[in-house]
């Protein structure tokens, strides 16, 4: 494993998983909303693709994201594994639940300085709105595309819920050799 892509829906811990499995193999990880939001309300980084295609032509690095449409081939193209968290709807609306209302109580900066405010959860984009509606397209977005041909020389390992996750980070020695699962 040289070329990491963690995916699935909001709040599935892609990015804790992420950063944990940098830690491990010795990989840099790229954080795909922190590439993507660069300011205040929420303004789009204006070189993203750039800067992600730049990120993804290294021969080392793990991104946390299906990636955004503008990069989604691109990312999935140059990654040698991906790893799909597909947990179950229930735990990733408690997840995704209970980080919103903590940074919203606790007004957390995130990406490019901005932060959730209780006027956010009344829009269709808010993180919890967002992962409900689109769990089900999400979960068959990532199937479809580990199952292209395109994509056929990725290593594609399925995790469905955190106690997989942890038995299969626990088990990355660097070698590339723990289980599959799809």
């Amino acid at each position: 494993m040289r070329r990491v892509l963690v995916v699935g829906i909001s709040g599935a811990g892609k990015s804790t998983l992420a950063a944990a499995l940098s830690r491990r193999l010795g990989l840099p990880h790229h954080e795909m909303d922190a590439l993507h939001f660069t300011g205040p309300g929420w303004a789009v980084n204006e070189s993203f693709v750039r800067d992600t295609a730049r990120l993804a032509a290294q021969d080392r690095w793990i991104f946390d994201s299906l990636g955004y449409p503008a990069v989604r081939d691109l990312l999935w193209e140059r990654a040698d594994t991906v790893v799909w968290l597909d947990h179950p709807r229930r735990v990733i609306m408690w997840r995704v639940l209970r980080r919103s209302l903590r940074r919203t109580v606790h007004r957390e900066r995130i990406f490019g300085g901005n932060v959730e405010r209780w006027r956010d959860w009344l829009r269709a984009d808010h993180p919890a709105w967002w992962a409900w509606s689109q769990y089900s397209a999400r979960r068959a977005e990532i199937a479809r595309r580990a199952a292209d041909p395109r994509f056929a020389p990725l290593r594609v390992v399925r995790l469905r819920g955190r106690t997989e996750a942890t038995a299969w980070l626990r088990d990355q020695d660097g070698t590339g050799h723990g289980p599959v699962r799809r």
